[in-house]
């Protein structure tokens, strides 16, 4: 049994009943931008997906993203038809006690990624279909954008990325009403123009009226027997349909119809576009079962195998470990933007080729495909040089908001990267990336902690960033070292402590220099190896505070927002002690690694001077 065509336009007009009652009654949303995709979705949901409609997050379900995240209450509406939860729920849309948000996010069962920062929900939509390659299902990915949404660079990413990996399990439909927020569409309904564009990506192309439903039934199939590459349906639709008085108009973009007479003559116009059909929609469950995925064995991890002295770039002992926990948890993906030889991501690549997804020079996609993989049950871990991190800003943001398992790296960081100048200087990631809900922040020293936090990484629920550094740095932890999440080490300290002085990653090694300087003048000093900069390990920087008299003084190789030094100075601010913050106060240049720390403030010199200010300057007693 399939479902018929009269019922599918039915649910299409139920699909328009209850985007305009529920935006009407919650007096805000975007109506029009759902009336437009009515019978796209309809034909998605009742006729084309496997699904099964009482369970979203079952493995072999087809998936569906919302790129255009605005068009939410037809989401919501759709899945009330399915029967997931009753229609009466859709009327508490936008409200506090409501799941039912403006945009969708996974706080609902059925949504895989926040979508409404258009441009993502595609990048997303790469993701979860490699992702049925990884765990060998037969499920297909179907993603609906708005034709503004095109503007967007990531919308193109995506496109090339789909093609290079074949994905001919993933279907995009664009919705062209020709109409955005603020006037007509680059393209408006010149439907040739745009498929020119996707099939200059090598997309298999369709334009259809997407008010059609066998047109859109026929080109759905013509999608779903296309192999060898991903299928994009152009979908010529009317913003505002079915409704006489706005459709197709401008100004109506995220604007509800007043509750009342206007809201009850537009209900009215719509239900009597209703055609007799007592027939109900036929959805068919998932087209396999994929196999369970093999147990993760971490105590199969090997120790770190360095010994204290040796000298490793962090960068390198990352590739190591990840290459070493991918060997024993298959749900661990990695993902490169080109540059897989300088953070040595290629080591998990060469035990994993299969699970190694390279995006080239678009980290945009590269971190929406890792959300959308995270959403299926992997573990990604995307990875490039640091600075190019904060291109995908916006991206890592929205992973915020999915709860995305993603867990990013940046190397090459800070003007210890040497002479390729302050382009490539990432001086700005701990700050963005602290600035994250929920995310943790490391920022090993060493190999051994590089190691042994990836590890934690891998095994945290949640996102987590790593920097790593490009200058080899000698090991100075053993094997037998532990780093949990929210740690950190206590290096030097005596009880005499003059002062403390708190890095990471290169700058402990700069204060181990002024610790061996000052012990040498008299001066005992503790140094603190703070690699978890978020969550803080609030107990030992307050500890550190207390015996020094409140002498703290933060050495970062990042500028002064945002980074090590507000990071300790929240661990103690309640307490009433302040940071004396060293970082990088202007824009580098190039130069050699150790001219640069010197030069701009962060070396042991620095460090050195700073601490005999500070103790000359605190008060004695009497």
């Amino acid at each position: 049994m399939t479902t018929s065509v009269s019922t599918l336009e039915n649910l299409a007009t139920q699909l328009r009943i209850d985007s305009v009652r529920s935006t009407s009654e919650a007096g805000s949303g975007h109506p029009t931008s759902c009336l437009s995709a009515a019978e796209i979705v309809s034909a998605l949901f009742f006729a084309e997906m496997h699904f099964d409609p009482k369970n979203p997050q079952n493995p072999d379900n087809d998936r569906f993203v919302l790129s255009k995240g605005h068009a939410a209450p037809i989401l919501y509406a759709a899945w009330a038809a399915a029967g997931l939860f009753p229609r009466e729920e859709l009327l508490k849309l936008r409200r506090i006690d409501s799941d039912l948000e403006g945009h969708p996010t996974p706080r609902l069962s059925f949504v895989d990624v926040a979508t409404g920062s258009l441009g993502q929900g595609i990048c997303a939509a790469v993701g979860t279909a490699l992702n049925a390659r990884r765990i060998g299902s037969e499920y297909r990915t179907y993603v609906v954008l708005g034709d503004g949404e095109m503007a967007e660079g990531s919308v193109w990413e995506a496109g090339n990325i789909a093609v290079y990996y074949k994905l001919d399990n993933l279907c995009a439909v664009i919705d062209v009403n020709a109409l955005g927020q603020s006037q007509h569409t680059q393209f408006g309904h010149n439907m040739d123009e745009i498929a020119a564009r996707w099939k200059a990506f090598e997309w298999h192309t369709l334009v259809v009226d997407g008010h059609d439903i066998p047109a859109l039934l026929r080109a759905l199939d013509e999608a779903r027997a296309t192999k060898g590459r991903p299928t994009m349906i152009l979908a010529r639709t009317l913003k505002g349909k079915g409704l006489s008085a706005i459709e197709g108009k401008d100004g109506w973009h995220g604007k509800a119809l007043k509750k009342g007479e206007e809201t009850d003559k537009a209900i009215a116009e719509l239900e009597k576009q209703m055609v007799p059909d007592g027939s109900k929609p036929d959805i068919p469950g998932p087209r396999s079962k994929s196999r369970p995925e093999p147990a993760a064995d971490y105590s199969k991890i090997p120790a770190p195998a360095y010994k204290k002295g040796d000298v490793v770039a962090t960068r390198e002992a990352w590739g190591v470990a990840l290459a070493a926990v991918g060997a024993v948890d298959p749900r661990i993906v990695a993902l490169d933007a080109d540059v897989k030889n300088s953070t040595f991501s290629d080591k998990f690549e060469k035990i994993a080729a299969g699970r190694f997804y390279e995006d080239f020079i678009a980290e945009q996609v590269m971190v929406g495909a890792a959300m959308g993989l995270a959403a299926r049950g992997a573990i990604p871990f995307p990875s490039t040089f640091a600075c190019f991190l904060t291109r995908a800003a916006d991206f890592i943001r929205m992973g915020a908001i999915s709860f995305a398992n993603v867990k990013f790296t940046g190397s090459h960081a800070g003007v210890s990267i040497g002479e390729d100048g302050p382009s490539q200087m990432a001086l700005e990631d701990l700050s963005m990336m602290r600035s994250v809900h929920g995310c943790a922040v490391l920022y090993p020293c060493d190999a051994v902690s590089t190691e042994r936090l990836v590890v934690e990484m891998a095994r945290h629920k949640g996102m987590a960033y790593m920097r790593t550094s490009r200058p080899k740095t000698p090991v100075i932890y053993g094997p037998d070292e532990t780093f949990p999440i929210g740690g950190s080490k206590v290096v030097r300290q005596s009880a005499h402590d003059k002062a403390a002085v708190i890095g990471a990653g290169v700058t402990l090694f700069e204060a181990l220099k002024a610790y061996d300087q000052l012990k040498a003048e008299g001066i005992e000093i503790r140094v603190i190896d703070a690699y978890s900069l978020q969550p803080v390990d609030e107990k030992t920087m307050n500890e550190a505070a207390r015996a020094t008299g409140g002498v703290l003084i933060t050495v970062e190789d990042h500028s002064p927002a945002g980074g090590i030094g507000d990071a300790v100075s929240e661990a103690v601010a309640a307490a009433g002690f302040g940071v004396r913050r060293l970082a990088v106060r202007e824009i580098p240049r190039s130069g050699q690694p150790d001219e640069l720390l010197d030069r701009y403030g962060i070396s042991a010199r620095h460090i050195v001077d700073a601490v005999k200010h500070a103790v000359a300057a605190r008060p004695t007693l009497a």
